[in-house]
This record gives C-alpha cells, sequence and structure tokens, in this order.
C-alpha cells in the first residue's frame, strides 16, 4: 500500500460513493473538501498513478440494459488451470476469472449480450478439453451489490448503501429507454463506461464522442440512475493497493424459507460488498454467496466468525482467490 494522507483518504471515499454528474464535477469535490480544483485533479492523477484508483466510470445493472450473466465455475484439471484460465480470460464476456481453491477450482463472470444465448456459451465453456465438470450459478436474487473501501475511517451509518432485500434480477432491458442500435441511450452508455478523463469539464469531451450536447448526456446520465439502470457512477478502487489485502468469498448453505433471513443479515454487515442467492448443485448445495474485503486475515476471520453467528449457519466454504487471470469492467454494446 502506497502512502494515502488524510485528504487523499476522504476524496476516495468521496468520489466511491458517487461522482458529481455536474459540467464542472472537480470543482464540485473541491468545494466538498474545502481545496482547489486544480489539487483535486492533481491527487486523483496521482492516486489512478499508483494504481489506487481503478477507474471512474458508470457502474451499470447489466439486466436493465438486456444483457445476462451468469457465475461459472469449472473443475480443471490441475496441471492445465493456468491454460484454461488464460485460454477463457480472451472470451469477450468473461470479465473475472480466478483460480480458487475449492474441487471447483476455477470460477469466472460471463455476462453476453441480447443477441447471445447464455446457457449455450456456458455449454460451450463447460466443453473445453481441460474441463472435467461445470455448475452454472445465475443469480436469482440481489439482497447486496456495491464496493466500498472505507478509507477515511468514517461511521457506518455514512458508507454506500448500495442494498435490496429479496429483489429477484429483471431478464430484459428496462423499458424507460429504447437501447436499439444508434439510439441516444445506447450512445450513452457505451461513452459513461468509459474511464473519465480528468480534465475541467470531462463530460463535455464523452458527449462530443458520443455525438450529443454535454447536457443531453448529463440528463440521460441522471434518468439512468433514477431509473436504476446505473447503480452508481463512482471510481473503483483496487483492493491490494487501497490496503484490503484480505479478501474471500463466503458460500453458504441455507434453507430457501431461510435464505431471505439470512440475507438480510449478510448485507447488512458493511465488510460483505456483495450478497446474491444463486443455484445449487448435489455436490454444491451453497445458495448463499458473499463477498468480503477486509485489511488484514485476523478481520477477515472476526468477519466469517460474526456472520456465522448472526446467522446461525453453520455449513459453508471460504473459497480464497489462489491467482487471478482476469479482472475488468464489462463493455456493453460494443
Amino acid at each position: 500500500m502506497v502512502h494515502i494522507d488524510k485528504i487523499d483518504a476522504k476524496l476516495l471515499d468521496l468520489i466511491q460513493k458517487s461522482f458529481p454528474l455536474t459540467s464542472r464535477p472537480f470543482d464540485a469535490i473541491a468545494r466538498e473538501l474545502a481545496i482547489s480544483p486544480e489539487e483535486v485533479k492533481s491527487r486523483i492523477t496521482r492516486l489512478k498513478s499508483d494504481s489506487i484508483i481503478r477507474q471512474i466510470s458508470a457502474i451499470f445493472d447489466s439486466a436493465a440494459l438486456g444483457y445476462r450473466s451468469a457465475l461459472i465455475a469449472l473443475e480443471v484439471k490441475p496441471e492445465l488451470l493456468d491454460t484454461a484460465g488464460a485460454t477463457i480470460s480472451r472470451h469477450s464476456g468473461v470479465s473475472h476469472c480466478y483460480a480458487r481453491d475449492a474441487k471447483y477450482n476455477l470460477w469466472l463472470t460471463l455476462t453476453v449480450g441480447p443477441e447471445s444465448d447464455l446457457e449455450q456459451e456456458a455449454v460451450d465453456l463447460a466443453g473445453m478439453e481441460w474441463v472435467e465438470s461445470c455448475i452454472t450459478l445465475p443469480a436469482t436474487k440481489i439482497y447486496k451489490i456495491g464496493v466500498f473501501l472505507d478509507m477515511a475511517g468514517e461511521t457506518p451509518s455514512a458508507r454506500l448503501k448500495e442494498q435490496t432485500s429479496n429483489r429477484t434480477l429483471p431478464n430484459s432491458q428496462h423499458p424507460a429507454f429504447d437501447f436499439a442500435p444508434g439510439s441516444e441511450p445506447r450512445a450513452a452508455v457505451r461513452v459513461l463506461q468509459k474511464d473519465l478523463p480528468i480534465i475541467d469539464t470531462p463530460f463535455s469531451e464523452l458527449a462530443r464522442e458520443a455525438g450529443m450536447r454535454e447536457s443531453e448526456l448529463l440528463s440521460l446520465a441522471c434518468m439512468f440512475l433514477e431509473k436504476n439502470v446505473m447503480r452508481r457512477f463512482a471510481a473503483v478502487l483496487k483492493h491490494q493497493r487501497a490496503g484490503y489485502s484480505a479478501n474471500a468469498m463466503a458460500c453458504w448453505k441455507v434453507e430457501p424459507e431461510k435464505a431471505d433471513e439470512a440475507g438480510a443479515i449478510f448485507a447488512a454487515n458493511p465488510a460483505v460488498s456483495h450478497c446474491y442467492e444463486r443455484a445449487t448443485y448435489p455436490d454444491w448445495p451453497y445458495s448463499l454467496y458473499t463477498m468480503i474485503h477486509r485489511r488484514t486475515e485476523e478481520e477477515l476471520s472476526q468477519t466469517i466468525s460474526d456472520l456465522v453467528n448472526s446467522s446461525g449457519l453453520p455449513d459453508y466454504r471460504v473459497l480464497r482467490t489462489v491467482k487471478e487471470y482476469k479482472k475488468s469492467r464489462v463493455k456493453y454494446f460494443l
């Protein structure tokens, strides 16, 4: 972890929660932090150069854009794991691909557009010569989604709250927008998902690329937020560089009638960034999935112990990342 001073920490917390959708966003951030816009831009540029800030951009709801996604776990021959991970990572729909310490040792997130068949894509991956078995784990409910790495040590009540209880994922694009080729909403999505340029009026540059006025792009961005097509426009940090080096996925076995109660308990824990309900299999009976981010192994162990005690669920698996093959953002409408 590189050095981060108090102003850096407050800045990172602020732009993780929401980035101002205004013509001169760095001026708005400067007023919040009582520093100059030039200092804001300088600090963000340095934090990006130090690989603490991964990207500043829109974070969209894939399903609201008409995309479908699933978590897929593959059992791969150990001696071919690196070959499989590297090959599968070249798939344009694979945004995350990790080796993990389990029978199913290669885990990936696959997202495809309306013109593609998610099930067939999964079948094709499972049919690769290195794969011995495969389970497809589409999310059926979201209890929480939204990474926030607390850099300034603020109170939990002020943390990012981006969670819903017992929300079934939509299966088609949002009816309020026309995302057909050539449409303005589609053009807006294509540019808003890009890393924001660190200039005085960054949205004007994106608007020119989209072929519209800055005011039109910002209006669409605000509408995307209002209609939950965009979860937020914000900075995403690199966990390890930001000091959060202890990360794990915990999978929980829970009876269906108790899933909502357990999901709500897990979602309330600030160390949990994601909580989903997913399908189960005879040899993999875990239906609730939680991503946990902590600074130290001791904090991670304590968080898992707290989740066990608060939920009363003793049957779980903690999966550690052995190797990261790919971690990127889904690119829409390219």
